[in-house]
């Protein structure tokens, strides 16, 4: 085999891999919803904090409600991608009805908590048992449903890798969090809800997008001749 025919079966490393996979900017923008997605899903969190403290409970979860149905609104209006917004919506719309029930404003950010303890266990399982939910979650999000990292040990040690700091990272933030629950530190709750949101998931995101095109793009040895 020539080194051209190694390098025509090796896509990941040639210039076509460059033409096919969408750059770290643009993998990052599509899972973050650009600063558009960024903003618009902090707002109803930011209208419930800040109208919590000014006013009483149900005032504030009827504000946020009201302002993350607005922003799906607009989007569906504006035929965007609602991904984001909706998501927002279901989070929001689910410990609103917690806090209205229960009377008590740290309930308005208990599914957030529940869901982050569960999805760090789920991270740091599938880390455990070698099926890593990092590289599962890159097959369907970035190579198009493909799934030959599972043959090769060097992306799924990396990807593994990436799904413990993944795991770590979610559990110690949601921690953060289910501490001030317990010890009915509501502002402080909202306050860590927002600073432990979105900026921990977008340096995860670019360190994985980073790490993983760093070990795709790899030169592959050349083969020996007569091997």
């Amino acid at each position: 085999m020539t080194t051209g025919q190694h390098r025509a079966a090796q896509p990941e490393t040639g210039p076509q891999d460059e033409e096919r996979l969408p750059t770290i900017a643009e993998q990052m923008a599509d899972q973050l919803g650009g600063w558009r997605g960024l903003v618009e899903s902090s707002i109803p969190v930011v209208v419930f904090v800040v109208a919590n403290i000014i006013g009483e409970l149900r005032p504030a979860v009827i504000a946020s409600v009201a302002v993350a149905l607005l922003i799906a609104g607009l989007r569906l209006a504006q035929r965007r991608p609602i991904r984001h917004a909706v998501n927002g919506l279901f989070g929001v719309a689910i410990g609103a009805a917690m806090a209205w029930r229960s009377g008590e404003e740290r309930d308005f950010y208990l599914p957030g908590i529940l869901y982050g303890i569960g999805y760090g266990v789920a991270l740091l399982v599938s880390a455990a048992v070698r099926q890593p939910l990092v590289g599962w979650i890159w097959s369907v999000l970035v190579a198009k449903g493909r799934s030959e990292w599972r043959h090769d040990p060097k992306l799924v040690r990396t990807f593994t890798q990436l799904t413990v700091l993944w795991g770590v990272v979610w559990l110690a933030k949601v921690g953060v969090q289910a501490g001030l629950y317990l010890a009915h530190q509501d502002t402080a709750l909202g306050v860590a809800r927002l600073v432990l949101g979105f900026p921990p998931y977008a340096l995860l995101l670019l360190i994985t997008v980073w790490t993983v095109r760093r070990v795709t793009r790899e030169p592959q040895p050349a083969p020996v001749p007569g091997a």
